[in-house]
């Protein structure tokens, strides 16, 4: 099979965990960047990446990479790339992308120049005057940064975050590839017992049980590079059927508890169209006042941040009721997101370890709590 480059855009502060789950599935030339993973690879490797990474927000094939601080040497660049390799004659190929800290910073200009050059190359390569564009889909993405120019062409279609068991959320839902890494920055196997007392509709704990089971999540949604002309369709199936073959099998305990029913009941509709509700419980509870389900364990958790769902004061009122609950939790590692910058005054300990994460574009702080007992004293 013919080797291809490959890019993985991320959330910000993911790049090195997408980055281990590629060397995991034994891809070639694995390099980590700011907001992006690339590697090398063949079909196979597409179809591997496109199913198993949980982390990465899609997959993209690497067209052309070239310098340019003008529209004709725009023009060139695009001009130059072998388009015809992948889109058929009569295959569609609308195009998108962005400008950041480059001489070339429209992007609408820049969007007409790459569809002009892509048109040119391939009307003249299939002999044709005008392209029907009536065929499947292939969605150029460009990128102008720096003065430099990536063409791509996307392979997931929707972004790798859509798993398929989301149809609807809750007023501030936590986005799937965010809440895997969340959970694997735990190192959480399937041994212990996961607690998210802020649920919302399930995502953590569903991530959570696709990590304890080993299930691809990918697994049950379509990709945009299953339609391509030159996309074997036996790759794709022995892809699945390998990523089926590696799931685990036991008995896992995971539990989602929100103090909102109508999320309660959300999340385990989701839970059943993800296929792990016999792994995941959910239940009606109040955080700040619900007994500790187990002695020891992980708690991980979205809390309301005061900007997107409750007000600042409201916000900072939880994060105390929260700590105070919390104080004697013995056994309990604790693991929570949010975008308050004193959070570890409200919560009224320091954390001893925090990292930067990007809960979409709102920046947030990953606060952890490794030796919750270490104070001791009577549990809540």
């Amino acid at each position: 099979m013919a080797q291809f480059e490959f890019a993985v855009p991320t959330l910000f502060g993911l790049e090195g965990i997408a980055g281990d789950e590629l060397r995991r599935m034994e891809l070639e030339n694995v390099r980590v960047e700011n907001g992006r993973v690339l590697f090398s690879g063949d079909e196979a490797a597409l179809a591997k990446a496109s199913l198993r990474l949980r982390t990465g927000e899609r997959v993209l094939m690497v067209l052309a990479d070239f310098p340019a601080v003008t529209f004709e040497e725009l023009f060139q660049g695009v001009y130059g790339a072998r388009l015809e390799d992948f889109i058929p004659r009569d295959g569609a190929f609308p195009v998108k992308g962005h400008c950041l800290n480059s001489r070339l910073m429209s992007v609408p200009d820049c969007q007409a120049i790459v569809k002009k050059a892509a048109s040119r190359r391939l009307g003249e390569k299939y002999g044709v005057g005008w392209l029907p564009e009536t065929g499947a889909k292939y969605q150029l993405q460009f990128s102008v940064m720096n003065d430099r120019v990536r063409l791509y062409l996307d392979c997931s279609g929707a972004g790798l975050h859509k798993r398929g068991y989301r149809a609807v959320g809750n007023d501030a839902p936590l986005r799937e590839t965010l809440a895997a890494a969340m959970v694997q920055l735990t190192r959480y196997r399937g041994r212990e017992f996961l607690w998210d007392p802020f649920c919302g509709s399930g995502t953590i704990p569903i991530e959570a049980a696709l990590i304890a089971k080993n299930r691809a999540p990918g697994l049950n949604r379509p990709f945009a590079a299953e339609r391509f002309a030159w996309m074997s369709e036996k790759v794709w199936a022995d892809a699945r059927m390998e990523a089926k073959d590696l799931e685990f099998r036991g008995n896992y305990r995971i539990l989602g508890s929100d103090n909102d029913p109508k999320c309660v009941s959300l999340s385990m509709a989701n839970a059943r169209k993800a296929g792990v509700a016999d792994s995941v419980a959910f239940r009606d509870g109040d955080a700040t006042k619900m007994s500790l389900p187990t002695d020891a364990g992980i708690l991980i958790c979205n809390p309301p941040y005061g900007q997107r769902m409750l007000e600042q004061q409201s916000a900072q009122r939880l994060y105390a009721a929260l700590g105070r609950h919390l104080k004697y939790a013995d056994g309990w590692k604790q693991y929570i997101i949010t975008s308050e910058p004193e959070f570890e005054h409200y919560f009224g300990r320091r954390a001893d370890k925090k990292r930067k994460l990007y809960n979409g574009m709102i920046k947030c702080d990953y606060y952890m709590y490794l030796n919750a007992g270490r104070s001791g004293g009577r549990k809540p």
